[in-house]
């Protein structure tokens, strides 16, 4: 199989069930940021402090993929069988937030981004999944989506805060507050 099919050139790409696209149609915009986000998880499971994590780290990028697979179907002619987000994928994320949140200090003040670099990525990831979650909301705005998958990627960006914290607390690194001047 090749990589390259010169379909796109026109400014099209085919997605699950035969449908094409424009490029900038908000389906695409929503697959191609989960992409983006599973690209950054990557980036997040690499670093040393999250070696206990892989685990689950693997875990969110397969869900991930699910997520971006069902995205990327027509909704109304693919006949691809793809996984399912479950309602026990969001309680797995709760579950780890509420582990992680046992041994962190309490939050008082909205947090800068930043301390160490494995932290700051993972505010990187957070941001992208806020960016996913938006254009899956504007995607079913026009088209309904399966509100399991509106949640993961909410879920899931809360848990990628609550991953920045940790990270910071297990790398002694600083956590700034954000305190508004006056």
């Amino acid at each position: 199989m090749k990589v390259y099919t010169k379909t796109g050139d026109d400014g099209t790409t085919g997605i699950l069930g035969g449908t094409r696209l424009t490029k900038s149609h908000i389906r695409i915009e929503a697959y191609g940021t989960v992409d983006e986000l599973l690209s950054w998880i990557g980036m997040v499971r690499d670093q040393e402090v999250n070696s206990s994590r892989k685990d689950i780290l693997v875990n969110i990028q397969d869900r991930l993929f699910t997520l971006g697979s069902y995205l990327a179907s027509d909704p109304v002619k693919s006949k691809v069988v793809i996984p399912e987000i479950k309602e026990e994928d969001i309680k797995a994320l709760e579950l780890e937030m509420d582990q992680m949140d046992e041994k962190l200090p309490p939050l008082r003040n909205f947090v800068l981004p930043g301390g160490h670099q494995s932290v700051s990525y993972v505010h990187i990831a957070r941001t992208v999944c806020r960016r996913a979650e938006r254009a899956v909301v504007l995607l079913n705005e026009n088209q309904e989506v399966n509100s399991l998958v509106i949640q993961y990627l909410n879920r899931l960006s809360d848990y990628l805060f609550v991953l920045s914290r940790m990270n910071a607390h297990e790398l002694n690194a600083e956590e700034t507050p954000w305190v508004p001047k006056k």
